[in-house]
């Protein structure tokens, strides 16, 4: 089942899905979410409760058992239970800062002509130039809600402009802008809080993968128990038969030496004609049982070509134990609180709420962000030749070219400037945003309140349910156990009285009507055997489930599950 079955391998996918968004989180991405529900196996045909099982052991008539619901497809499918205790998001708070670290940048080169309404300004009626520019930068937030980036800008700049000192000239400058929120947005608590949802969100998911393991186990368990029972209730039919076949062969023998009046004859065939349809009805119900588990215990179900024709042969059988051990509730319920994954994970989904709502409260507070600036720049270039050719012929306006050597160059020389801090400017500033009324924030503050409430009243009624399976449970045990062991006693007795009132038919002194009469006791009795043993070994399974414990009990590695293998050889259903 754990290696086959798809419902398991479904779920097996969630704790990788889970993986992904603490991935996503540790990058200050948003979280995409996961599955919160696992799926119950199909009950099945259940185990044998035909009408001889259910009647009254002092019918005085015999009964037959008539199927009613021969196209009830709810008994093959399973049903998606969901765990979530949330039943909506949470408000998604302050903006959480990129902690992956990008580098940004850009290469562009431009040549423009450009009409002047004034030669003022560059000397020219027509400017002329070629811009080649080159940006690159660093950015990466942090958990503080620190944002750092890092900048250098390059501008390498050609014209025919008489009035620049250098042509071409390359402008430069590098940059630091730390900006640091002092309220809202700031500090660990809130800027990872996605972070440790998103891995509380992967322990959700592995819970559920142990949950719907834990569904896989007891559907199958119980749908094996069901085909057990089923096909000891078959064997029960066809000896019923075989009886009914056995009185009507020794009938129609005294009816034609003509001991027995016809009339018994008419009876002890109508007898195995309704042991015939009982057998008929009991044998179609194990064949649908069967149908379901292999469709569960296998990928392809009943389209493989090599199950369809293969069957399921029981070939153990259980024993009750002849004493029951001590079951103390108290007990019990530690475990249940111990073991159930349901449990837990509604733990760690209020623990996931109150996370949210440090985000929410945080949301609240007024943004104001401190912000630092260090910058250098540089310039450098040639000396303008257009200029020193305009003052020797005496326009107006040229001036001599500059001297300063520690200009002149290229974008060497500019590099130069930037780390000697040659012009250097520095800033400190406050950036302030301040709701006059923020009934936004407010409203997702209170309503996120009322939702952790409202999932902490869900997480006690989840565990009052817990306690409620596990009492119901161990209610079920006794019960089931005194109930086989009035069907045993009941067995034996039938058996005792059909031995006896053939005895008398054999001498007379009694008439195929009664012995047929007490066939059906028998036969009802020993049904009501079966199914009072099947009722035994699921109210065990129940109560193991209920517990928490029932891989443990089965010796279920989730490990092994988790990998889709089995490290240890199958074994037989354990014996409680």
């Amino acid at each position: 089942t754990i290696e086959n079955n798809l419902d398991v391998e479904t779920q097996r996918f969630q704790i990788a899905i889970a993986k992904t968004d603490v991935l996503r989180a540790e990058g200050g991405g948003l979280l995409r979410g996961i599955p919160d529900g696992y799926v119950e196996f199909p009950i099945g045909v259940g185990g044998p409760a035909s009408p001889l099982v259910t009647g009254t052991a002092t019918s005085a008539t015999p009964t037959t058992s008539v199927p009613t619901d021969v196209y009830e497809f709810n008994v093959l499918r399973g049903t998606a239970t969901t765990l979530t205790i949330l039943p909506f998001s949470y408000a998604a708070g302050p903006n959480i800062p990129t902690f992956d670290p990008a580098i940004v940048g850009n290469l562009n080169w431009q040549h423009a002509t450009t009409p002047e309404i004034s030669t003022v300004t560059t000397g020219t009626p027509t400017l002329i130039t070629n811009t080649a520019t080159g940006d690159l930068g660093f950015q990466q937030g942090y958990s503080w809600g620190t944002q750092v980036n890092l900048g250098y800008n390059s501008n390498r700049q050609n014209l025919n402009s008489i009035r620049s000192n250098y042509n071409p000239y390359t402008s430069s400058s590098l940059g630091l802008t730390v900006t640091q929120p002092l309220l809202r947005g700031f500090g660990p608590a809130v800027n990872r809080r996605f972070i440790r949802i998103a891995k509380n969100n992967q322990k959700i998911s592995t819970l559920l993968f142990k949950q719907q393991l834990i569904a896989a186990v007891y559907g199958v368990t119980r749908l094996y128990l069901d085909l057990l029972a089923l096909h000891d209730d078959l064997r029960v039919k066809q000896d019923t038969l075989r009886s009914a076949q056995t009185l009507y062969e020794n009938t129609k023998a005294s009816v034609e030496e003509g001991t027995l009046a016809p009339v018994e004859l008419t009876r002890a065939e109508a007898e195995v004609a309704g042991a015939q349809q009982d057998l008929v009805n009991s044998q179609g119900l194990f064949e649908e049982q069967e149908v379901i588990l292999k469709n569960v215990l296998t990928r392809g179900g009943s389209r493989d070509p090599a199950i369809r024709p293969a069957h399921i042969v029981p070939t153990e059988t259980l024993n009750v134990p002849d004493k029951e051990p001590v079951l103390l509730a108290d007990e019990m319920m530690a475990q249940a609180f111990a073991n159930r994954p349901d449990l837990a994970q509604a733990g760690l989904q209020i623990d996931n709420s109150q996370i949210a709502l440090r985000g929410t409260r945080n949301a609240l507070l007024p943004e104001i962000d401190l912000v630092g600036v260090a910058q250098n720049a540089a310039l450098a270039g040639s000396p303008n030749s257009l200029l020193n050719t305009a003052s020797a012929s005496g326009l107006s306006g040229a001036t001599v070219a500059p001297t300063d050597l520690g200009s002149i160059g290229g974008y060497g020389t500019a590099f130069g400037q930037l780390f000697t801090r040659q012009n250097p400017t520095y800033g400190v500033g406050i950036q302030l945003n301040l709701p006059l009324r923020n009934r936004i924030a407010q409203a997702d503050m209170e309503r996120d309140q009322l939702q952790f409430r409202q999932a902490q009243a869900s997480q006690a009624q989840l565990r009052n349910q817990a306690e409620l399976e596990v009492d119901d449970a161990l209610i079920a045990v006794r019960r089931a156990r005194a109930a086989y062991d009035a069907a045993v006693k009941t067995t034996r007795l039938q058996t005792q009285s059909l031995e006896i009132e053939q005895y008398r038919f054999q001498n007379g002194v009694s008439t195929s009507f009664f012995v047929i009469q007490y066939q059906a006791y028998l036969s009802q009795a020993r049904s009501t055997e079966v199914v009072a043993k099947n009722n035994y070994f699921k109210a065990k399974a129940a109560l193991d489930r209920a517990t928490g414990l029932i891989l443990q009990t089965n010796n279920v590695s989730f490990d092994d599950a988790y990998h889709g293998k089995s490290s240890q050889p199958p074994t037989k259903p354990p014996v409680p």
